[in-house]
């Protein structure tokens, strides 16, 4: 089953990185992960994340994370970007500084 196809987009447009997230059943929390990470590296490289075609099932967990899908303006070809809300980090002793 495909859960969505993701779109790693840098500045100028350049497409970084294409892959489509699928599974043998619903989405679960692997996949929200998997969003996640993308989402984290993209940020780092300042680029954005697109998803295309997401399972509503998909959509739910990016919710109920905190990884909600936001349309920012049309969307092209039924693609939403990702927007990944910035938290503060807590530290706990023992853990490598940022």
């Amino acid at each position: 089953m495909r859960w969505c196809r993701l779109t790693v987009t840098g500045q100028d447009g350049t497409v970084l990185a294409r892959t489509v997230l699928q599974g043998s059943g619903a989405p679960d929390l692997g996949a929200v992960d998997e969003v996640a990470r993308w989402a984290l590296w993209a940020t780092r490289v300042g680029a954005s994340v697109r998803l295309g075609d997401v399972a509503p099932e998909l959509a739910e967990l990016l919710r109920l994370a905190g990884l909600a899908v936001h349309v920012e303006g049309e969307p092209e070809g039924r693609e939403e970007p990702l927007g990944v809300h910035e938290g503060e980090e807590e530290l706990h002793p023992g853990d490598a500084a940022p």
